[in-house]
């Protein structure tokens, strides 16, 4: 559907002596009458411009079903299950994701996500570096503080479709969609204060149990798309899945190789800012 807007002004932007004289002001002032008829008639120009934009966004996302490219900005908490939660404890999630809504209402795109958590549980961590006195000490013999921490990134590839049913208009609803993808985590360790030759380079990668896989994941929601384009967001609840194992070749401290599947899982909330991309219908502006 296509649109034109078409606006005629005729401001004066000139006023002669003339004119004036017929209303009993002086011509000398006649300059600055100019000056100040041009600068209204820019201003009303500027505003004019303005609010139909405004108008006719709103018109077109209102009545419109819009195709739309977009770039979402989110975050949100997860709940681990499966061998995951064994692992760890609850994680917050940030993610960047760039999707199409079709004007058929179908939804498609990709998306990348990156969590964290501060609770890990691992029989065996680091007990080939722990001292009798349950310490670790660093390069100079003294008490190092190691800090233990999750650390994860999913991406996926997703397809599913929008259902206005609710919302302002045709372009807002209940967002469903699922994806496939990649998904691996690991345990983050942290040494800022102290030099523990052990916990540095390459050693690291003995303790850090890098575990990776294939995944899938679902999103429903709701997807928002106001009428003045200005309020646009979405927020649900999300459930990823993945079947991983761990690829480091052995572990320091246990002495073991552990590559046995895990099903490592993730369901919580999620919500984010949308910002759209989508072209506006051509408008057509004429002024005199």
């Amino acid at each position: 559907m296509k649109y034109s807007w078409h606006c005629e002004f005729n401001l004066v932007s000139t006023i002669t002596a003339t004119d004036l004289s017929k209303h009993g002001m002086k011509i000398g002032g006649s300059k600055r009458m100019k000056a100040s008829a041009k600068y209204l008639h820019a201003v009303l120009a500027i505003w004019v411009v303005l609010y139909s934009n405004l108008i006719l966004g709103q018109f077109q996302v209102r009545d419109s079903v819009l195709f739309n490219p977009h770039v979402e900005i989110g975050g949100g908490y997860q709940f681990p299950f499966g061998d995951m939660a064994r692992r760890f404890g609850n994680s917050g999630v940030a993610g960047l994701g760039f999707h199409i809504k079709a004007r058929t209402q179908w939804y498609y795109g990709l998306q990348g996500s990156y969590f964290f958590g501060n609770k890990v549980t691992e029989p065996g961590l680091m007990q080939n570096l722990y001292t009798d006195a349950g310490e670790i000490l660093d390069n100079q013999g003294q008490k190092s503080i190691v800090y233990i921490q999750e650390r994860g990134w999913m991406y996926f590839l997703d397809a599913g479709r929008l259902f206005p049913i609710v919302g302002p208009n045709p372009n807002s609803g209940v967002l469903a969609y699922a994806g496939v993808g990649y998904m691996h985590h690991k345990i983050r360790i942290e040494h800022q204060s102290n030099e523990i030759a052990q916990l540095e380079g390459e050693y690291l990668k003995g303790y850090d149990r890098l575990t990776m896989g294939p995944a899938a994941h679902a999103f429903l929601g709701y997807f928002h798309m106001s009428n003045n384009k200005l309020i646009n967001f979405f927020a649900g609840v999300e459930v990823a899945h993945a079947w991983t194992k761990g690829v480091r070749t052995i572990h320091f401290d246990t002495r073991l190789v552990d590559h046995s599947l895990r099903s490592d899982g993730l369901i919580g909330v999620r919500a984010g800012w949308v910002v759209h991309l989508y072209r506006r219908a051509p408008d057509a502006y004429y002024f005199k």
